[in-house]
């Protein structure tokens, strides 16, 4: 993969410059009657203008703080972007200190039906103070009166007093952009590393001194006034089988690398090392503390490991009885903020409790465990050059068992002992020990995701096609199908659901095993019917064996695709389907495909035998990689369209002459 990571030197070039905000409310009649984005016809919004402004500062207590500014002006061409109008503003906090939002505002303008141009203001009985649980609370706001053509504008300002984590600035977004503008205040008492990622190159820079800009007890210091501006910005375009969007558009991030304080002149280097990372971990309440939690474990899991005479029985118990005791509140987390024994009282926690409880149980039982702190796949991709904990949102317990490592996680429901969910496919883990150093260790798939249909049918005189299908499903295909038959109230009322589904087949009966096991294989058999044909008395019909799981849509359509295609583990799915003839019929063999990617990456085969009245014809897909590189894309794509138009073939069933 290619590296798109650059440090920007943010005392390169030093001019005067005169930026600002633009205007608030002020909306053109062509930004009204705009009925499309020359430079994207295909865009449902575009954005007219955009400004962000971050400064840090000292509040009246002389608590440095920083204050973040945003302003934006979207013109909506459809209802497809009215989502666009809506904004969830995230805000994170302790018992003591908190970010705050204030000074919004927002208006949606727009021509009526009788020409005439008119404008609706957000109100504040339209904004929600929504306050979460684990110091997480949220501002949402919807913006008025949104229709087809309007124009919304809205600003903000939050005030944070985690000024370490200095506002990073994203230049592109799913819809175009025809001006972005981010200012930045500095002031030299703080060194950052301002770090730019993705694709586009072209962003005009320049930087200004403000004098005395910073003022706290007399201490004072002149602020690096960055303003970045980029115009004509294209949409990020995503597509299916990617990691977060945000680890690949065009943005701008930031470092603090030093700092020197402004009341001694002492200067300390504030880029954190591996090692304080492991420290501030192993001294936190909400993480090391609660993994030397192991005497209040050793009580809880005695019955449970009783009679387990090795230790991966011993750990497998558990992982079970973790799992069955605290039930996931669908809220990621590396810590437990309550404690891993009132979420064990309560029954309830975050994966952080879950996953905490797990590892220091299984170190209470002797079993060597370690924590395992990942960045999961919407989270993004982790940014292994500057240490920090606030990238991480999630940990997982790694049991070393007779020289091997296994990867659990209890939050997940249905999920076998030393298997992950697709999350948690996302590069690299770090992995926290008690008694050693961190260290890197690549988090990947340890099965496929594999899949058989066998069929055998039957072709009967009156048109009818009868036989039993039976699906093999093992690895994640299996985990897969466990959460959607789970997700009914009984295993009939998945039946007929996927009876319904299928347009063509009628379920007669079936017989589904494996489901309530976590470790075995799902075996679904099916008695099936289906109609070949109205009419038998003519010379030929057609059938296409491909009833289930049929590749018909290419999910890559791109021209070039600047970044991986990610589908987490490899694959395997088999098809083979045996057919019985009338004595009066005979098939075409069709055209055998033995088609490989570049780098064995792929495969696909088909292959077709007959014997008699009786022909067996195969369909093998195999995706040997998880991830394939943007080189690699141009012929990923073509392999789709292959299988696509292979698949969509007919076999050709004729009367014999």
């Amino acid at each position: 993969m290619k590296k798109t990571l650059l440090i920007l030197l943010l005392t390169a070039v030093y001019g005067h410059i005169y930026a600002q905000d633009f205007p608030y409310g002020k909306v053109t009649m062509d930004e009204l009657q705009m009925s499309k984005y020359d430079k994207d016809t295909s865009a449902h919004a575009v954005v007219l203008q955009e400004y962000g402004n971050s400064k840090l500062d000292a509040d009246r207590d002389d608590r440095t703080m920083l204050t973040f500014e945003y302003h934006v002006k979207i013109k909506i061409f459809d209802s497809r972007a009215f989502n666009w109008g809506s904004a969830d503003l995230r805000l994170i906090g302790n018992e003591n200190i908190h970010e705050e939002i204030d000074n919004i505002k927002g208006t949606t303008s727009y021509i009526d039906d009788d020409g005439t141009v008119k404008t609706t203001n957000l109100t504040p009985d339209m904004i929600f103070n929504i306050k979460g649980k684990y110091f997480v609370n949220q501002v949402k706001f919807a913006l008025p009166s949104l229709r087809k053509g309007c124009v919304i504008e809205y600003q903000y300002r939050l005030t944070t007093p985690y000024w370490t984590n200095f506002r990073a600035w994203p230049f592109q977004s799913a819809i175009p952009k025809q001006y972005s503008r981010y200012e930045t205040h500095i002031p030299g008492f703080w060194d950052f590393n301002a770090i730019l990622r993705g694709p586009i190159r072209n962003i005009q820079q320049t930087v200004d001194l403000e004098p005395n800009c910073y003022l706290s007890r007399g201490a004072r210091a002149d602020c690096s006034h960055h303003v970045y501006t980029l115009t004509d910005i294209p949409a990020f375009v995503t597509e299916e089988y990617m990691t977060a969007p945000k680890n690949f558009f065009s943005a701008i991030y930031y470092e603090l690398a030093s700092r020197t304080n402004p009341y001694t002149g002492a200067k300390t280097q504030l880029t954190k090392s591996w090692e304080d990372v492991d420290k501030e971990l192993k001294d936190s309440k909400y993480f090391g503390t609660q993994l030397d939690e192991t005497r209040m474990l050793k009580k809880r899991i005695a019955p449970v490991i009783a009679g387990k005479t090795t230790e991966l029985e011993k750990a497998k118990a558990i992982y079970e009885y973790v799992g069955r005791s605290i039930k996931w509140n669908n809220h990621q987390s590396i810590f437990s903020f309550e404690g891993i024994e009132h979420a064990l009282d309560k029954h309830e926690g975050t994966a952080g409790d879950i996953n905490l409880t797990l590892i220091t149980a299984l170190n209470a039982a002797g079993i060597n465990t370690e924590a395992v702190l990942l960045s999961t796949r919407n989270n993004g991709v982790l940014n292994k050059i500057f240490p920090t904990i606030e990238e991480f949102d999630l940990v997982i317990a790694k049991a070393n068992i007779g020289g091997k490592s296994y990867f659990l996680d209890a939050s997940e429901n249905y999920l076998p002992f030393g298997m992950l969910t697709l999350k948690c496919l996302n590069g690299d883990g770090r992995v926290i020990s008690t008694d050693k150093p961190s260290y890197w260790l690549p988090i990947e798939p340890n099965e496929k995701k594999n899949s058989t249909y066998t069929l055998d049918l039957t072709l009967q005189t009156d048109g009818k096609i009868t036989g039993t299908m039976t699906h093999y499903a093992v690895g994640y295909e299996a985990y897969q199908l466990r959460l959607a038959i789970k997700k009914f109230n009984n295993i009939d009322e998945y039946v007929d659901k996927r009876d319904k589904n299928l347009s063509r087949i009628k379920i007669i009966k079936s017989e589904i095993t494996g489901v309530d096991s976590v470790d075995m294989p799902i075996t679904e058999t099916y008695q099936i019917e289906l109609a070949a044909s109205k009419n038998m008395n003519a010379n030929q019909l057609t059938f296409n064996p491909i009833l289930f799981e049929r590749f018909v849509n290419n999910p890559f359509k791109l021209a070039e695709r600047t970044y991986p295609v990610n589908m987490g583990m490899p694959s395997d799915r088999r098809l083979v389907v045996t057919m019985h003839l009338p004595e009066q019929y005979e098939v075409s063999p069709p055209q055998a495909v033995n088609l490989t990617m570049p780098g064995k990456g792929g495969v696909f085969i088909t292959s077709f035998q007959s014997i008699e009245h009786t022909f067996t014809f195969s369909d093998i897909i195999s995706f040997n990689k998880s991830t394939y590189e943007p080189d690699e894309y141009p012929y990923l794509k073509e392999f789709y369209n292959k299988i696509i138009a292979t698949e969509k073939s007919n076999l050709v069933i004729k009367k014999k002459l």
